[in-house]
C-alpha cells in the first residue's frame, strides 16, 4: 500500500504541474501547493522523481508482477495525464482502468482470486466517481464556458449525456454489489456460532448475511448523488467521505457489518 501510494503521489504531483494554469481557475484546486505557488514547480518536480525512483525499487524487490502492474499503472496515467483526459469518454474510462490496475496489484501480492462480480462492481463504482466527478465540477464552475476552460472534456460533455451516465453506472454500481453478495460467499474465518443453534435454515448461512450490506451501498449511491447535484465536493471523493458525516457513518457501518460477517459468522 505504501509503495502504490508512493507512485500515485508522485504522479499527482507531475498532473499538478502539468495543470498549473487550469487549476488557478478552480474554486478548490487554486489552493492546492503548486497552483498556488506556495510549492516550486522545480522542487515538485524533483519530489516527484525521486517518489517514482524509490517506489519502483520497492516494488521490484517486493513482487515482480507487482513491480509489472505499478508500471502499467504510472504508463496509463502518464498518458492519462498528456492525452486521454482531453478525450472524451476516454477520460472516464482511464479513471477506471487505474482503479482495476489497482485492485489487481493487491490481489498479486495477497496472492488472492479476485471475483468476477466484485472486479465488475469495482469498474462501475469507478466510473460513477468519474462521471460523478465530471458533473460536480461542471455544477460547480457554473457556466459552460468557465467548465470547459477548466477542463477541455466539459465542453463536450451536456448536463443530459452526463446524467444518463450517472444514472447508468450508479445502477450497475449497486447491482453489481448485490451479485457479489448473491453468488460469493465470504471466505470461513470461523466455525459458525452458537446463533446457527437455534436459527432456521432460512436463515442460516453467512453468504445470506453480506446480503444485509446491499441497503447501505444502495443509500450510499444515493447520497453521493445528492452531494453531486448539490455542487459541493464531489469532484474530489476523499473530500466528499471526510466531510459528509452520513455518508462517513454510512461506510462505517458498512465495514462494520463486513467484518461481523465474515468474521462473526
Amino acid at each position: 500500500m505504501i509503495i502504490f501510494s508512493g507512485i500515485t503521489s508522485s504522479i499527482y504531483f507531475l498532473n499538478d504541474i502539468i495543470d498549473v494554469s487550469r487549476d488557478k481557475l478552480h474554486p478548490f484546486k487554486k489552493y492546492r501547493p503548486i497552483a498556488s505557488g506556495k510549492l516550486p514547480i522545480p522542487l515538485a518536480f524533483f519530489i516527484s522523481v525521486i517518489g517514482i525512483l524509490i517506489s519502483f525499487f520497492l516494488a521490484s524487490k517486493l513482487n515482480f508482477f507487482f513491480f509489472l502492474l505499478c508500471l502499467a499503472y504510472f504508463i496509463l496515467q502518464i498518458i492519462y495525464s498528456f492525452l486521454l483526459k482531453e478525450i472524451v469518454i476516454m477520460d472516464v474510462v482511464a479513471i477506471a482502468l487505474g482503479f482495476i490496475i489497482r485492485i489487481y496489484a493487491g490481489a498479486v501480492i495477497l496472492n488472492y482470486h479476485v471475483s468476477s462480480w466484485f472486479l465488475l462492481c469495482v469498474v462501475s463504482t469507478a466510473l460513477f466517481f468519474a462521471v460523478g466527478k465530471r458533473r460536480s465540477e461542471m455544477t460547480m464552475l457554473t457556466t459552460h464556458e468557465a467548465a470547459s476552460a477548466h477542463r477541455k472534456t466539459l465542453g463536450k460533455y451536456s448536463e443530459v449525456l452526463l446524467d444518463a451516465y450517472l444514472s447508468m453506472f450508479a445502477t450497475s454500481a449497486w447491482i453489481s454489489w448485490a451479485l457479489f453478495t448473491f453468488f460469493e460467499s465470504p471466505p470461513v474465518i470461523l466455525k459458525p456460532n452458537f446463533l446457527y443453534a437455534f436459527l432456521p435454515l432460512t436463515l442460516s448461512g453467512s453468504n445470506k448475511y453480506l446480503m444485509l450490506t446491499i441497503p447501505l451501498v444502495i443509500y450510499g449511491i444515493l447520497r453521493y448523488l445528492k452531494i453531486i447535484y448539490d455542487g459541493a465536493w464531489a469532484e474530489s471523493p476523499e473530500r466528499v467521505l471526510l466531510k459528509d458525516k452520513p455518508l462517513l457513518t454510512t461506510v462505517v457501518i458498512w465495514g462494520i457489518v463486513l467484518i461481523l460477517v465474515i468474521y462473526g459468522s
